[in-house]
């Protein structure tokens, strides 16, 4: 039996690998930052993929308080949260987390992932309807996916079909309009005022992942919400603390203490997951402390975003538009986005292509994430070599 699967899957591994369509890993030898080692190139490589939108990933602060949880508390907490896998690192993390997105308390899970299908399920019935943004992270489609309740999809940012589709869910007991903050791929933001304003007039409450924002938008890198002036109106926020947040591994679900109560109590991930390690919780708690004190850091990687993104139409580059740190550049199909992204990597660029079935047929692209901690001479470089690429593969 097993030799027949191998034989099978084998065939479509070929069949990928003749598309041009194949993804490798690449392996890094050392501590995530702006320039890497590699296992599969000699000499540093210039980072332009990597969630670390603060920097933090190998910040000294942030490595010491994780080195310092694990020898207060050990490499693992060894159980689930309600059975006796619950630290005071827990009350610390989700404290701070809470705080941060503007809500009443927090809940943390390994991942956002298993924040976002333990959530969303948890708090819904047959008697629900959930309206979700067509674009929207895997996670959060799966998460509808496994509900119970009604699922219905609004055209990307359509405030006028997102009307007509709360309109048509009228009568439910519950509503719940579902939106990433910045959309991974697109590096676009949810118009959240405008999906206030129709939460409101509907009675929906709203799920917002803001994985993407969280460390990023706004002045001070609270989220999408302090980038439109709208913290404490969201009812539910999740989030990770694998990208700007130390760049770990972790998620959240923020919220109405009712909220994170009832999830304690339902959610399945939280109930037969072991919790998150303390040295990421203590990891990640450093990170929201640096992110407090020090907003220069936003202001930076808001700075470098806008001097990329310019650069690259300096050179003729049409990357698609945006205020969040995610600079995607479309290049149309999957293989040639991957030849693209290699080229890129035999002149020091480490960037990953992304085609099908992470985005749409036709629409693969270079996805490009700024790092505060990027200097000018590594923005020149990364510029002058992307024009290099461009001119070399016929992009510009």
């Amino acid at each position: 039996m097993t030799a027949a699967l191998d034989e099978s899957l084998s065939g479509d591994l070929a069949t990928m690998a003749k598309a041009g369509t194949l993804k490798t890993f690449r392996h890094i030898t050392g501590p995530m930052d702006t320039e890497v080692t590699m296992a599969e190139k000699s000499g540093p490589v210039l980072v332009l993929s990597s969630n670390n939108y603060l920097g933090l990933a190998d910040h000294p602060d942030v490595i010491e308080a994780g080195r310092k949880a694990l020898k207060d508390y050990g490499a693992g907490t060894a159980s689930v949260r309600f059975i006796c896998g619950t630290f005071s690192i827990h009350e610390d993390i989700e404290t701070s987390l809470a705080r941060l997105s503007h809500t009443e308390a927090a809940l943390t899970y390994v991942s956002c992932w298993t924040a976002n299908t333990g959530l969303i399920p948890a708090i819904t019935n047959e008697s629900d309807a959930l309206v979700s943004d067509e674009l929207n992270h895997a996670s959060l489609i799966d998460g509808c996916r496994a509900a119970k309740a009604k699922r219905h999809v609004y055209k990307h940012a359509d405030m006028a079909d997102l009307d007509a589709k709360l309109d048509a869910v009228k009568g439910a007991r519950r509503i719940f309009i579902v939106t990433d903050g910045v959309f991974s791929m697109e590096g676009d933001i949810a118009p959240l005022p405008d999906i206030i304003a129709l939460a409101k007039k509907h009675g929906a409450s709203i799920i917002l992942d803001d994985s993407h924002g969280t460390g990023v938008m706004g002045t001070h890198g609270r989220g999408t919400a302090e980038h439109f002036g709208v913290e404490g109106q969201i009812d539910i926020i999740t989030g990770t603390l694998g990208k700007a947040l130390g760049g770990a591994a972790g998620g959240y679900v923020a919220g109405s203490k009712t909220v994170i109560d009832y999830l304690m109590q339902v959610s399945r991930p939280q109930l037969f997951s072991n919790a998150l390690p303390a040295t990421i919780a203590a990891s990640a708690g450093k990170a929201i402390d640096i992110l407090n004190n020090e907003p220069q850091r936003v202001a930076r990687l808001h700075e470098i975003t806008r001097n990329l993104r310019a650069g690259l139409k300096a050179r003729g580059f049409k990357p698609l538009e945006g205020e969040s740190a995610i600079v995607p550049i479309i290049v149309g199909d999957t293989a040639f986005a991957i030849k693209m992204s290699q080229a890129l990597l035999a002149e020091g660029i480490f960037i990953t292509g992304f085609g099908y079935p992470v985005v749409p047929e036709g629409a693969a692209r270079l996805r490009i994430q700024a790092c505060a901690t990027l200097t000018d001479a590594q923005i020149d470089f990364a510029l002058k070599t992307f024009e290099k690429v461009g001119k070399q593969l016929g992009v510009i």
